[in-house]
């Protein structure tokens, strides 16, 4: 085999786990058309577990429905000042587990352009978990009952981006809203959370039946104009921990 094509190979053959010395061994005898042959089986096999892991991945993220974001109207979405639109299309908040709150009115598109940002992570082959938070809650509550909560709470951690719709449209119970601080409190430095709301950040506190996490939730960050919405329960305290959220407005 030519260098050129050694190196192809090579790098197909690690994406595959196979070993350097069983490429050596093959050009030791193959002929061209085996080599040609070769790259056409690898190329299949690359292909397909990549399309198996976007499919995986997509099962996992539990979208309500599929929708990208060609055609996506972003003419009333308003940006933190500073902030692009390149810059949130990327996706790099992601690898700075940084919040974003999409802040609008019902039916102005928000849960659909954060699904949009989910499938391009899906994409970029990042783990995505969507939830309807109110429904979040109810699972989190029967898992606890069940026993299993641990086993939904590692599920959840494992993904790189959450969703949380709806966020603050039903109130919880104080214990629905210690499960969900849970979640919220481990993404903390970990993984990026999508809230869509309808609640102005003022009021967010008003949707928690305990005293101590709507004072943490309800106050608003000085720099970013979004709430204080991390923490960590620790037996009857909450230990504030603030999490860099943007806040952008879908009017």
């Amino acid at each position: 085999m030519n260098t050129k094509t050694d190196e192809g190979l090579y790098e197909k053959a690690r994406k595959l786990f196979i070993s350097k010395a069983s490429i050596d061994e093959f050009a030791g005898w193959a002929t061209p058309r085996q080599v040609d042959a070769v790259h056409r089986l690898l190329d299949t096999e690359l292909a397909n577990r990549e399309r198996a892991k976007h499919d995986r991945l997509l099962r996992r993220a539990r979208f309500p429905v599929v929708k990208g974001l060609d055609g996506y109207d972003f003419t009333n979405v308003r940006l933190p000042d500073g902030y692009m639109l390149d810059e949130l299309l990327g996706l790099g908040f992601i690898p700075r587990a940084q919040d974003l709150v999409f802040y609008g009115k019902t039916g102005r598109g928000k849960t659909h352009l954060a699904i949009g940002l989910g499938m391009k992570a899906i994409d970029m082959g990042l783990g995505v978990r969507f939830h309807q938070t109110a429904e979040l809650v109810l699972q989190l509550g029967k898992a606890k009952r069940d026993g299993t909560l641990e086993t939904m709470l590692r599920d959840i951690g494992r993904a790189d981006l959450i969703i949380l719709d709806e966020f603050g449209y039903v109130p919880f119970d104080i214990d629905g809203a210690r499960l969900l601080y849970q979640i919220i409190a481990g993404s903390y430095e970990r993984r990026s959370i999508i809230f869509t709301t309808n609640i102005e950040f003022s009021k967010w506190g008003t949707i928690f039946a305990d005293d101590k996490l709507a004072d943490l939730l309800g106050q608003p960050h000085e720099i970013a104009l979004a709430p204080k919405i991390g923490a960590e329960l620790l037996g009857e305290q909450a230990v504030l921990r603030e999490r860099s959220a943007l806040a952008v407005q879908v009017a």
